[in-house]
């Protein structure tokens, strides 16, 4: 297993893409996108439905081909090289598929042997246990949420170098939720490369060290998920020693009041630069003041406002 991770790990990506295209008819699901996701990171593709996150997961593995643009996946082109791309990744599509006739266990048997049997059955057999999966159930009788175990198994079984997940947590319970999270990072610290797709930005939160937002096929920010938090977003509850006339903080650029907590305390939102809004408080007879972070779900809400 070790020396199948050393095949062609030189560069300091597993993911390089320039100016990739794609439309559907006069759909143009992608506008030029430009990415880069480096070895050994965990790093979130945030966007709604529509936003262009499958089709993007879909022209790095090769099932779909863009109109233009490039794309390379640990160092080989998705186009001359997919079977290569394909043996050394993890996928699992944001609508998994299965044969309903065959068991939980006959289906990721059969995707070992796609394998060519590279997978210890221990090693499936632990993965199952640790999500409470019944293997002997039939596909056609799982839930949505046992569907989608079977679906995060055939992606983490084979411990590839590296992971493409569309909503890997989509149908999970909470529990199970968290346990396919800490999945993910201990196949990312057992070296692998993870991007994944996910509208729980909670959970984006706490394992990706950097995220690209796209919209409408195109990406309006790539960045460390700390720094998209802080610097983006910010939310004031200012308290006043008396009783003020605070309605003109509204006017300022990028300053919406949220609420009026009573009648010396308003809680504001901050967008972008705060300079104006602590240049104007300098008038008023501010008694104490607090800074919530915002979290990653309301940046990422104001880029679609």
């Amino acid at each position: 297993m070790n020396a199948k991770r050393s095949v062609n790990l030189n560069g300091d990506f597993a993911i390089q893409v320039h100016g990739l295209t794609k439309s559907y008819g006069k759909v143009r699901a992608l506008r030029g996108i430009d990415l880069e996701v480096k070895r050994g990171e965990i790093f979130g593709f945030l966007g709604p439905n529509g936003a262009g996150k499958t089709t993007t997961i879909r022209c790095l593995l090769d099932s779909i081909r863009p109109d233009g643009g490039k794309a390379s996946l640990l160092g080989f082109d998705s186009q001359t090289a997919p079977i290569t791309i394909q043996t050394r990744t993890g996928y699992l599509p944001g609508e998994t598929q299965f044969y309903d006739n065959l068991t939980a266990e006959r289906q990721l048997r059969f995707f070992n042997d796609m394998r060519g049997r590279s997978v210890k059955w221990e090693t499936i057999r632990q993965l199952a246990e640790r999500l409470s999966l019944d293997l002997h159930q039939p596909i056609k009788n799982l839930s949505k949420g046992n569907k989608q175990k079977v679906g995060v198994i055939q992606a983490l079984m084979h411990r590839p170098q590296l992971l493409l997940l569309d909503e890997p947590t989509s149908g999970l319970d909470p529990l199970k939720q968290q346990e396919v999270l800490d999945l993910i990072r201990e196949a990312n610290a057992d070296g692998a490369t993870v991007f994944f797709c996910s509208h729980i930005m909670s959970e984006v939160e706490q394992i990706a060290s950097r995220v690209a937002i796209i919209r409408s096929g195109e990406i309006v920010e790539v960045a460390d998920t700390s720094t998209l938090t802080q610097r983006s977003l910010n939310r004031l509850t200012i308290r006043f020693k008396r009783q003020v006339e605070f309605a003109s903080l509204g006017d300022l650029p990028g300053v919406e009041i949220l609420s009026q907590i009573d009648e010396t305390s308003v809680t504001l939102q901050v967008v972008g630069d705060m300079e104006e809004l602590v240049r104007a408080l300098g008038s008023f007879p501010v008694l104490d003041m607090e800074t919530e972070r915002p979290t990653l779900e309301e940046v990422f809400l104001t880029y679609y406002k």
